[in-house]
């Protein structure tokens, strides 16, 4: 664009220029961390209508494979970023992506993928195996991970990711939240769901007839892995 525009200043404009009660909330899908810009951590935190969610794929811990992967930063590099988020927005969600199994990674580089999913503890957590792409470098190196070393990692990243999924799921616990109505609930009729500006889906009571598309406050009686249930705030 002419003149020059970032990803921040695009955030900026939206929130400031969107008619009015035309759009409740602005998420953006992800970031790569070899271009985060300290200014959409900024914009995130400030604007009213930007959600407080960081989507942040690292695929790995290990420098050697992330170096492999030519993905342009490493473990610190990476963990700058978290803790800047942490500083500036510290009720905001953290979700990322990852790969285990890729050519040439050791026990000690699949160990520094768990140390880093210790350090930031994940709201939300995507997880796959590295497997071979047409016209791609890693295809053909012949360091290949076997197929039951890549599963059990796999599994030991799930495993981990679900207990951090369920502690970031607890401080919502006893909590009135903001919650953006969806749908209902496609296991009881009786609930809806939605939800929070941090991307946590809620399930509570009501009718979705009614609240379909509304802003309600929700107080948050349990916790789930991945979810919440709760019920409405009566005004």
């Amino acid at each position: 664009m002419s003149p020059r525009r970032t990803f921040a200043d695009l955030l900026n404009y939206l929130n400031e220029n969107l008619p009015d009660n035309t759009i409740s909330r602005i998420r953006y899908v992800t970031s790569h961390p070899r271009y985060f810009s300290d200014r959409v951590i900024d914009a995130v935190a400030d604007l009213d209508l930007v959600c407080e969610c960081f989507h942040m794929p690292f695929q790995a811990g290990s420098d050697s494979v992330l170096k492999g992967m030519r993905r342009g930063y490493t473990y610190s590099s990476y963990m700058t970023i978290i803790n800047k988020i942490r500083a500036k927005a510290p009720d905001a969600s953290i979700c990322g992506d990852l790969i285990v199994g890729f050519p040439g990674e050791t026990e000690e580089d699949f160990q520094r993928t768990l140390d880093l999913m210790e350090e930031v503890k994940f709201d939300n957590l995507n997880t796959f195996v590295y497997s071979p792409r047409p016209n791609t470098e890693a295809a053909d190196w012949d360091n290949q991970i076997p197929t039951d070393v890549q599963n059990e990692r796999l599994q030991r990243c799930q495993a981990l990711a679900a207990k951090h999924a369920q502690e970031r799921s607890m401080r919502y616990l006893n909590r009135q939240v903001e919650v953006l109505v969806e749908d209902r609930n496609p296991k009881s009729k009786e609930q809806v769901m939605g939800r929070t500006r941090q991307g946590r889906q809620v399930f509570f009571p009501g009718d979705i007839s009614k609240l379909k598309g509304e802003l309600v406050m929700v107080e948050i009686v349990e916790a789930r892995t991945w979810s919440l249930v709760g019920k409405i705030v009566e005004k």
